[in-house]
């Protein structure tokens, strides 16, 4: 793990160090890209909680459950009126 922080630490001080070296243009462009990175990770994380799982949510085990008769009988024709 203090491996692991002591990289971090050195690429975080050669990118500060960098970033002193572009022109302001640059930095802009730096800039919008970091928020475009932290926006997508935030997006990520979202998704990861969005996953459906039956374990997490009971009523995923039920999908499919009206699918067999008398629940599915002519559903379609019900639906959307009826088939040519």
């Amino acid at each position: 793990m203090k491996n692991v922080l002591h990289k971090r630490q050195v690429l975080e001080d050669v990118v500060k160090e960098a970033l002193g070296r572009l022109s302001e243009d640059k930095l802009v462009e730096v800039f919008d890209f970091v928020g475009y990175l932290l926006a997508r990770e935030k997006r990520e994380e979202k998704a990861e909680e969005l996953e459906l799982d039956p374990k997490k949510d009971p009523i995923l085990k039920y999908i499919g459950g009206v699918s067999v008769e008398p629940f599915a009988h002519k559903i379609d024709e019900i639906l959307y009126g009826e088939e040519d």
